[in-house]
């Protein structure tokens, strides 16, 4: 019982996931997205997009990875990925959260979730590679949809956006292709700074 107690009180914090603000918009609102509904849309489009990665996955270990990777920012917040300055020091600020975070479960579950978290941020396996394609990529969805969103209001650059999607490419190309053609149209209509 005092496992399952461990647990639920994991389960009960997961409603603050509702609370942390990212910078990219939900689609034709000027609402931004928060970390509960980036995880859900990013683990949704594991689902409707396994047959697309490059190489074959687990779909469950997937899944994991994207519901879990950012619960740290429970404890750190969200890091708006194009503040180079806010990024220093990013991957020590969340291991930190995640030992913190996943310590307080059942041994074996946490050691399980802290290993899929670190197997995310190195990228090396199929299923990080795609899971880090699918959270990359959604971003430019909400922004290019949304009419420029976060780009515009932070007069993101071309470049940045190419590079921030470019390990998309290991995980799922046929996604990067799309995304890419997204970007240089977002070029075109001005939303990117050149």
């Amino acid at each position: 019982m005092e496992n399952f107690k461990k647990i639920m009180q994991l389960v009960l914090r997961l409603d603050e996931m509702k609370t942390v603000l990212r910078q990219t918009r939900i689609i034709g609102q000027t609402q931004r997205e928060d970390d509960a509904q980036h995880s859900y849309h990013i683990s949704s489009m594991a689902v409707l997009l396994e047959k697309y990665a490059n190489e074959p996955i687990h779909l469950e270990k997937v899944l994991t990875m994207l519901l879990f990777h950012d619960v740290v920012e429970l404890e750190v917040g969200d890091t708006f990925c194009y503040d180079e300055e806010a990024n220093i020091g990013k991957f020590d600020r969340e291991y930190k959260a995640a030992r913190t975070l996943y310590h307080e479960l059942p041994e074996e579950l946490g050691e399980k979730l802290l290993s899929y978290w670190l197997e995310f941020e190195k990228g090396e396996s199929a299923e990080a590679k795609f899971a880090i394609a699918l959270d990359r990529c959604q971003p430019v969805l909400n922004n290019y949809f949304g009419g420029g969103g976060s780009w515009t209001a932070h007069k993101i650059s071309y470049n940045q956006v190419l590079q921030r999607i470019a390990p998309a490419k290991e995980g799922c190309e046929a996604l990067y292709i799309y995304i890419v053609s997204l970007i240089d149209d977002a070029r075109n209509k001005g939303w990117l700074t050149p």
